[in-house]
């Protein structure tokens, strides 16, 4: 009997509250791994409260959530300690560093500051973040700023809050062209949130829609449906190529 695939993260009765109300409340949710998932819903849906959890920058008030089959270790205080190869775009507006944006890209990604500052703020309207303090740039500069350096670390799992909503279109069309991308060569796998699957329904292989903390539907994105009738395209022209071969084969024997 072949092996199973194990999940990247599996979460069974997750419970989270804020204060007197619930955030969230799944009874179960599979995220397996090399898959491009989408999270849906509207201000309030608790779908950045799941990926804060996710990602380690919240602990469940109840229920179990794993990441490998296992739970994020905590230090002797009792935080978490998520894994270096998460990375989750929102964590830098939730830790912003007391540093400049080139310090800080200096410090975590070394000798290859030259290369991302060439690529990304040499010209442009993003050319003024390089040197300013991290802790003065905007949301959405800090949204900006978190896609590109999630593009640049090729991690195992990459988390996106807000897909979207600070982009233009051709912000859009770039950031969906390297996600896809590092899906597709890297096996990586992608959890992104959006207000409205107008944009990740197009490269998203699963839509989970929350309300009010529940999952209230699942639905394929366009890009499952679309690779399904590839692969089904090609066994059709496959087997028709066969029979077509057949039937000369038939012919040249009569």
């Amino acid at each position: 009997m072949a092996k199973m695939k194990r999940l990247i993260f599996k979460v069974n009765d997750l419970q989270k509250d804020h204060r007197s109300s619930s955030a969230l409340n799944l009874k179960k949710l599979d995220i397996h791994p090399g898959t491009i998932y989408g999270i849906v819903g509207n201000v309030g849906s608790g779908k950045s409260t799941l990926l804060n959890i996710l990602a380690g920058c919240e602990k469940e008030s109840s229920g179990t959530v794993l990441y490998d089959d296992s739970p994020y270790e905590t230090n002797w205080l009792g935080k978490i300690r998520p894994p270096d190869d998460v990375f989750y775009t929102k964590e830098l507006s939730l830790k912003t560093p007391n540093s400049t944006v080139s310090s800080y890209i200096a410090t975590k990604f070394g000798k290859k500051k030259n290369v991302i500052q060439n690529r990304y703020f040499e010209d442009g309207s993003f050319k003024n973040l390089w040197n300013r303090n991290m802790k003065d740039i905007s949301s959405g500069e800090l949204n900006w700023l978190g896609m590109i350096l999630a593009c640049e670390e090729d991690p195992r799992v990459l988390l996106i809050d807000d897909y979207g909503v600070y982009f233009n279109n051709k912000m859009e069309r770039d950031f969906r062209a390297k996600i896809t991308s590092m899906n597709r060569t890297l096996g990586t796998t992608i959890i992104l949130s959006a207000p409205s699957d107008i944009n990740i329904k197009h490269f998203a292989s699963v839509l989970i829609y929350l309300d009010h903390g529940h999952i209230w539907k699942i639905r394929s994105g366009i890009a499952r449906n679309s690779n399904s009738n590839q692969r089904n395209d090609k066994k059709n022209r496959n087997r028709n190529n066969n029979r077509s071969r057949n039937r000369k084969r038939s012919q040249r024997r009569q």
